[in-house]
């Protein structure tokens, strides 16, 4: 059964203009392509071989010649553009010297002086924290002795980890156990560096 009578009948119907054809084949589709101008290539110069082997002798010693260089400047450390010091402040040295006066022996002991103040500050101030941590401790163990003396109950829960306090969780081992006789295979390697003989 054809279906082309069918939708021809229904054309008018969906409110298309009844002039219009209906086919089941697919669409010419043409497509142009642009003009290729294309010219015969040029015919390749036959070179002398000992000119061609002149040249790739050249290119070897170049290449030698850069290699040497590069290993007599191995242990040289690449310069910082950053760190290096403008000429024009170096010309302007002098100008820019200042003189620091040397510093007097009542400076010297003055400074000697407050560095023993800061570290015995310091040493004051560790100890303390030391003497608190070991007060909270003495409390809490204190506390979680009458604990235990009161419920054993209530101290068993009391000493239980708290969960929510560091959340950790660990599933089983995390490495599998080893395959017996199992040969580990070695990496393949191609080497593709140039052989200058």
């Amino acid at each position: 059964m054809s279906l082309l009578p069918v939708l021809s009948r229904l054309l008018p119907l969906v409110g298309q203009s009844a002039s219009r054809s209906v086919h089941s084949g697919t669409g010419l589709l043409f497509r142009s392509t642009p003009v290729l101008c294309a010219e015969p290539l040029k015919k390749k110069k036959k070179l002398d071989p000992q000119i061609v082997k002149q040249r790739e002798e050249r290119k070897r010693k170049r290449l030698e010649k850069q290699i040497r260089r590069l290993e007599k400047n191995a242990r040289q450390l690449k310069p910082i553009e950053e760190l290096e010091v403008p000429m024009e402040l170096i010309d302007e040295q002098s100008k820019r010297k200042r003189n620091v006066p040397k510093p007097t022996a009542e400076l010297l002991e003055s400074r000697a002086l407050l560095e023993k103040q800061w570290a015995k500050y310091r040493m004051q101030e560790k100890l303390a924290d030391y003497q608190l941590f070991d007060r909270i401790v003495a409390a809490q163990a204190k506390a979680l002795g009458e604990l235990q003396l009161a419920s054993d109950e209530l101290y068993q829960r009391a000493i239980q980890p708290d969960p929510a306090l560091l959340p950790f969780v660990a599933q089983g081992p995390v490495s599998t156990p080893p395959i017996k006789d199992y040969e580990q295979p070695d990496g393949e390697y191609i080497d593709v560096s140039r052989k200058w003989e």
